[in-house]
């Protein structure tokens, strides 16, 4: 397909197909979105080649071999995110002149936080979706990097992060301070040993996290023999479960299996460790009434 140079003013019919092309890039391919699009693949197909030829390159590739971006399918997905994005922002700060609250909140969020027993974000939520019934909540469960990509380039409003390095584009906003300690499952041969038995734990299998830490978190690994590997902390407990790992998960999270019998902390006095986590907004944002009720929500959790 010859490139030539996108001109003209950008239409309601080009917001349309940008849609479109969100959610088949997310549903991973035509038929996918079929049912979230509700509109059949025929029509789908005829939305991404109008598209194509609006834009002046090929988007994707599609048939037999599969679905997959082009270089610049991926580019245009990503700037379709942004524009979105703003558009939303501007809708949001139109209804900032009205007394009620109407608009959305993209919220990204670590794993594995909703067993905090606090429930701030949660309660914050609550009081939110009862300040603005019309609010529309989106939430992302996504790596802590990600979310905070997401911050800074306007996709998401807000985002609950460790407090890992902080960036100079972001505000901080403290939350928890979660605790961890090493863990082995009902199955592992340690687990009816006694702790007063034990002198340390570096013999045994136990699975790492394969996402940042912070050094003083990546000395507590040091301390272990690492044979598996995981990105978040589901994945860790999934192989603690297997009775062949010890690992290290934050206390609220095992507290569930540890109730049920089927866990226990290993010389917890020795092996613990403690991240702080925070609610990150992106510096020089524009004023954002959903934004600013959810934060005051937050604050108020925070302070009872």
């Amino acid at each position: 397909m010859s490139k030539i140079k996108f001109k003209g003013q950008l239409s309601d019919i080009d917001l349309r197909l940008l849609r479109i092309y969100k959610i088949v890039v997310e549903c991973g391919g035509f038929s996918a979105a079929e049912v979230e699009l509700n509109i059949s693949r025929a029509a789908i197909s005829i939305a991404m080649s109008d598209l194509e030829s609006r834009l002046g390159f090929r988007l994707c590739q599609r048939g037999r071999s599969g679905f997959s971006l082009s270089e610049e399918g991926e580019h245009i997905y990503h700037y379709t995110l942004q524009l979105l994005s703003s558009i939303e922002d501007f809708r949001t700060q139109v209804n900032t002149l009205h007394t009620q609250l109407k608009g959305e909140l993209n919220i990204g969020i670590t794993d594995n936080l909703v067993t905090m027993p606090h429930m701030r974000i949660t309660n914050a939520l609550s009081a939110l979706k009862t300040q603005g019934p019309d609010v529309t909540v989106n939430i992302r469960m996504i790596p802590p990097n990600e979310i905070e990509l997401g911050v800074l380039d306007g996709r998401l409003h807000i985002g609950i992060v460790p407090d890992l390095r902080p960036l100079a584009g972001l505000h901080y906003f403290s939350l928890y301070q979660e605790e961890s300690q090493i863990y082995c499952s009902s199955g592992h041969p340690l687990f009816a040993t006694q702790d007063s038995a034990l002198n340390t734990l570096d013999e045994w299998d136990a699975v790492v996290p394969a996402y940042a830490q912070t050094p003083e978190i990546k000395a507590c690994y040091q301390q272990l023999k690492p044979t598996a590997t995981a990105t978040d902390r589901e994945g860790i407990a999934f192989l603690i479960l297997t009775g062949r790992y010890i690992g290290y998960l934050p206390a609220h999270l095992a507290a569930q299996w540890v109730g049920a019998g089927k866990m226990r902390a290993l010389l917890p006095e020795r092996y613990n460790y403690s991240t702080q986590f925070s609610a990150i907004t992106r510096k020089g944002a524009r004023s954002n009434l959903v934004l600013q009720t959810y934060l005051e929500n937050l604050t108020d959790t925070t302070q009872s």
